[in-house]
């Protein structure tokens, strides 16, 4: 049976509702459906996605965040710890900056001065496991960031309904919506939530942060002095993993005509920065089949190629949206 966290709102009319688009809670999201058996119904293309990039070490190195009966991080581990507009690069660096002492104490302060057995590897070789941590962070982010970038007009959607129900002295209707695992009603937000609490608002803010991890995503922090954050999922995020094929053109399409199959194909497939191999994938091209079309519509100026990472990713160009736009393709 499922258990909530509640949070007592108070006088809804006096609630300071803001809206921080935080990569960072989008990798807690995965990290937590993937390796803490915590279910965010994250969809199969985000988990091969991720899969594919974290290092073979990943489930021993967060084996302590997640083992029964201890459920809690250290806010310094998490990289939401800082709820400010800073992009991930940022959120990133505070991370893997963090010293062994630092995380010592933290473990100190955070457990009692006796931290549970599953932490005796942290404690033991601090240094060691900051450093495989943070490979595994790295691997996270470079699986979101594509989506990430692809869901900029989701977000500014939402960014835009949150700020609507704020002006409009309704946050209740944000608040209501939020997802399946959050409910709302008389001024209170329950909060599915494996070791339940109560918590009141008095006079925080409420800082509503989208992922795009997984349909049912449900993650949030209530004992910030300042303010309460909510993780919530982006509406549709689902076509972010895997955006709809693009219709198989007509016989007599221009863009077909004009530059074949295959490279009519990528340009149309490529409104955001996609990996390679996911490109690969999706059109149904061998690699190196593929990377022979990227080169020659790279020469032509109408797609763009870089490396991100231990990935190549290809990005129509102006150029190249300009060409479909005259094609009328």
């Amino acid at each position: 049976m499922a258990t909530y966290s509640q949070l007592c709102l108070g006088d809804m009319s006096e609630i300071r509702m803001q809206f921080v688009p935080h990569p960072g809670a989008s990798l807690l999201s995965l990290t937590a459906d993937l390796y803490g058996d915590r279910r965010h119904a994250v969809p199969p293309a985000a988990r091969d996605a991720v899969r594919r990039r974290v290092p073979a070490h990943v489930r021993e190195t967060l084996r302590p965040l997640f083992a029964p009966g201890h459920p809690a991080i250290p806010d310094c581990l998490t990289p939401t710890a800082s709820m400010s507009r800073d992009g991930a690069e940022h959120h990133l660096e505070q991370l893997l900056d963090l010293p062994a002492d630092a995380l010592l104490a933290a473990l100190e302060e955070e457990f009692a001065g006796a931290p549970p057995e599953q932490w005796r590897p942290v404690v033991d070789r601090p240094g060691r496991w900051l450093e495989r941590y943070g490979a595994v962070m790295r691997a996270l982010w470079e699986a979101v960031r594509p989506v990430w970038r692809a869901a900029q007009e989701g977000l500014r959607r939402e960014a835009e309904r949150v700020g609507g129900a704020t002006v409009l002295g309704r946050p209740d209707a944000v608040l209501s919506t939020l997802g399946p695992r959050y409910r709302y009603t008389d001024s209170v937000l329950h909060l599915s939530d494996g070791h339940p609490e109560t918590f009141t608002l008095d006079g925080r803010r409420v800082i509503l942060v989208p992922v795009v991890s997984g349909g049912s995503a449900s993650l949030f922090a209530l004992d910030h002095p300042d303010f309460v954050w909510v993780g919530y999922p982006l509406p549709g995020l689902r076509t972010l993993w895997s955006p709809a094929a693009p219709p198989a053109p007509s016989p007599t399409d221009p863009a077909r005509l004009l530059l074949g199959d295959a490279r009519s194909a990528i340009l149309r497939a490529t409104t955001r920065p996609t990996a390679m191999g996911d490109l690969a994938t999706a059109l149904r091209y061998a690699p190196a089949t593929l990377s022979h079309h990227c080169a020659r519509l790279e020469d032509a100026g109408l797609v763009q190629r870089r490396r991100e990472g231990q990935y190549v990713v290809v990005h129509r160009s102006p150029l190249g949206s300009e060409l479909l736009d005259l094609l009328g393709a």
